[in-house]
């Protein structure tokens, strides 16, 4: 991943955030050639050719090298020393282009090694698409250095050297027939420039190069950008690779904690109560025959537990995956989970069809946990959930009118909403200001 690196900017008109800031009087245009970021990025495009230079250099011999001694064993060491070599370039250019451009590009793949040794070393280098890359950068850049400091250098200095014709003219005049700077011409054939209007053209002239240049350079240089992400940073199938396998993880231990989370209501809830039913079952039992009114009072009171427990039995199979929302839908399912909220709650649902059955399920334990939130620590008198299709994506959103302050950084359920989630390629925004009022947006593929 790339990323620029920039100062805080406020909400009004761009502008950044903190006090004691002031507006540019000159606009960007007039501003350009003299600007800290103009003069890094013509010192980009000046250091680019020597290290280019060296850089093809050192790769084509080290690679033509290798390939010729690919008949004998060197062979393979000396083009997996040159791939290293490669990535040790690659990780200068990052940090030249972290230093000059402020461009930050993330490490590509490290070396997957199956085991530890020179061999598996060589192999790992040669087999790591990152160190391919390297080398088609090293051998890319070379001539892109050439013409951009050719260009570079040759606008730069023609600019500023016509705009400040004026100022060499007063301290150097020449003389030989006319006043003037000699501009070409031998001594029988001379032309000179010493009159204030062809001064003045000139001066306009290195004015116009001047201005434009910066914006030149800055368009080079975007260029040089473009190669160091795509072949020096991290390819996107490898970024995606790790994405994946973070999500697995994220997947792996929500259904772990859900597995648990089960577990204890079973072993707490209904597993205990049922325990307990069962004793007072065998004592009523033995007082069957004693003491009849005793053993009915007693299986009555086992009847109220059993009901209870049937209860908890509902509650815990509804919140595995509520036989509503397969038979009727999200609209019913959280229609029935808004009922069970402690505030007044109204549901909106607005879906052409039924998302994937998945996404239908974390959008309600989405919404279920929002809701229960809601009702725990809001201090909230009205909620409302609104559910819709946006495209390819399935949009919720709840709010509610209470205190406010809800944070995912802070490490709550919010949290862990956050990364069921971001699982399936899902976000989760919060908007809850202190004091209120509180706004969740969740966006989840309408499609797994």
């Amino acid at each position: 991943m790339a990323t620029e690196y920039g100062h805080g900017y406020g909400r009004e008109q761009g502008r950044p955030s903190g006090t004691g800031y002031r507006p540019h009087r000159l606009p960007a245009a007039l501003r350009a050639p003299v600007e800290a970021r103009s003069w890094r990025e013509f010192g980009y495009v000046l250091l680019g050719l020597p290290i280019a230079t060296v850089l093809f250099s050192w790769t084509v011999t080290m690679v033509s090298l290798g390939a010729g001694l690919l008949v004998t064993f060197l062979g393979v060491p000396v083009l997996a020393a040159a791939l290293a070599s490669c990535r040790g370039f690659g990780s200068l250019e990052r940090a030249r282009a972290r230093g000059l451009l402020r461009l930050e590009v993330a490490e590509p793949e490290p070396l997957r090694m199956s085991k530890p040794g020179a061999l598996a070393w060589m192999g790992a280098v040669l087999k790591s698409g990152a160190s391919w890359r390297s080398l088609l950068y090293a051998l890319l850049q070379f001539p892109w250095a050439v013409f951009s400091f050719s260009v570079a250098v040759t606008f730069w200095s023609f600019g500023w050297t016509m705009l400040t014709y004026p100022l060499w003219f007063w301290v150097f005049p020449m003389y030989g027939g006319q006043g003037g700077l000699q501009l070409y011409g031998d001594e029988h054939h001379r032309i000179y420039l010493d009159n204030p209007f062809e001064i003045t053209v000139t001066a306009l002239v290195g004015l116009l190069f001047t201005l434009a240049t910066p914006w030149l350079i800055r368009a080079l240089t975007t260029v040089d950008g473009l190669m160091v992400r795509g072949l020096l940073g991290p390819s996107p199938l490898s970024a995606r690779v790790v994405e994946l396998e973070s999500d697995r993880g994220v997947v792996v231990d929500t259904a772990a904690a859900d597995l648990r989370r089960i577990e204890r209501d079973l072993h707490d809830g209904a597993q205990a109560r049922l325990v307990s039913l069962a004793l007072d079952l065998g004592l009523a039992k033995e007082k069957l025959r004693e003491d009849p009114q005793t053993a009915a009072r007693m299986v009555e009171e086992a009847h109220g537990e059993v009901k209870t427990a049937l209860q908890e039995l509902r509650d815990l199979a509804r919140g595995i995956h509520p036989a509503v929302l397969t038979d009727r839908g999200l609209d019913a399912a959280l229609s029935a989970v808004a009922s069970r909220c402690t505030v007044p709650v109204r549901v909106e649902v607005d879906l052409p069809a039924r998302p994937a059955p998945a996404i239908e399920g974390i959008a309600y334990f989405t919404v279920s946990e929002l809701l229960q939130n809601i009702s725990k620590h809001s201090r909230a008198r009205s909620a409302s959930v609104d559910v819709w299709q946006a495209e390819d994506r399935l949009m919720l959103q709840v709010m509610d009118d209470g205190a406010g302050g809800a944070d995912v950084s802070r490490g709550s359920g919010l949290a862990g909403l956050a990364g069921r989630l971001d699982a399936v390629d899902g976000v989760l925004v919060v908007d809850s200001p202190a004091g209120g009022p509180t706004r969740v947006i969740a966006e989840l593929p309408w499609r797994t």
